[in-house]
């Protein structure tokens, strides 16, 4: 576990985690808390964006504006809209989970077996939480 705290270090510009680096070093976890989090408030934003555009959207329809076309649309808009705010709402969960992994320590190790999961695949990958042996016979497994 590292003991240098993470949040307040400062990365270089353009800066990637390095197989050369210890595991999950205090740099690695910066890299990722600062990656997460500019994705968290990102898609907090857009989460909030989607549903005012579905409340506008739902009460133009309800005002009984435009004809049977314009109403078809407005209700397609909303349901699309709808899922992506549910689509958001998940991948917030996944990414605050992620950011109590990385303050607890977890960050970057299997959940099933306690083995890294690897730089690169966290890469790829930041919400990983299983090596890619282990999604890859979880997924044999459900077909």
């Amino acid at each position: 576990m590292a003991t240098k705290n993470f949040k307040n270090i400062v990365l270089p510009p353009k800066y990637v985690p390095k197989k050369t680096e210890p595991y999950m070093c205090p740099e690695h976890l910066a890299y990722f808390y600062q990656l997460l989090t500019a994705r968290r408030e990102q898609l907090a934003h857009d989460h909030n964006g989607i549903l005012n555009d579905v409340r506008i959207a739902d009460k133009t329809e309800n005002a009984g504006v435009g004809d049977e076309q314009d109403q078809s649309t407005f209700e397609q808009e909303i349901a699309m809209d709808l899922r992506m705010s549910e689509r958001n709402a998940n991948l917030l969960k996944k990414i605050d989970a992620a950011l109590e992994r990385i303050e607890n320590g977890t960050f970057g190790y299997s959940v099933i077996s306690g083995d890294e999961i690897g730089l690169q695949r966290l890469m790829a990958r930041p919400l990983a939480t299983k090596t890619i042996e282990e999604q890859e016979e979880i997924e044999k497994n459900e077909k």
